[in-house]
């Protein structure tokens, strides 16, 4: 196992990266998904939840299918 990230190549180390993200984005979008089943069946108070929070799940999907992207502005 490689214990420096330095040692990896500039390319691999993007390709880890936004596979990192992808990941990221697939996990928060699933628990953001969860939640609002839970609020949903009454097991959360509900104060917009499952709205806003399936908003979110489709927004990080979007974000996290597309980070090879940049975003904002340097």
């Amino acid at each position: 196992m490689l214990t420096d990230w330095n040692v990896l190549s500039e390319d691999l180390q993007l390709t880890l990266s936004r596979e990192a993200l992808k990941r990221a984005a697939r996990t928060l979008a699933g628990q953001a998904e969860i939640l609002a089943t839970e609020i949903e069946a009454g097991r959360l108070a509900d104060c917009g939840g499952p709205d806003a929070l399936r908003l979110f799940a489709a927004v990080i999907r979007v974000t996290g299918e597309d980070a090879t992207q940049p975003v904002g502005h340097a």
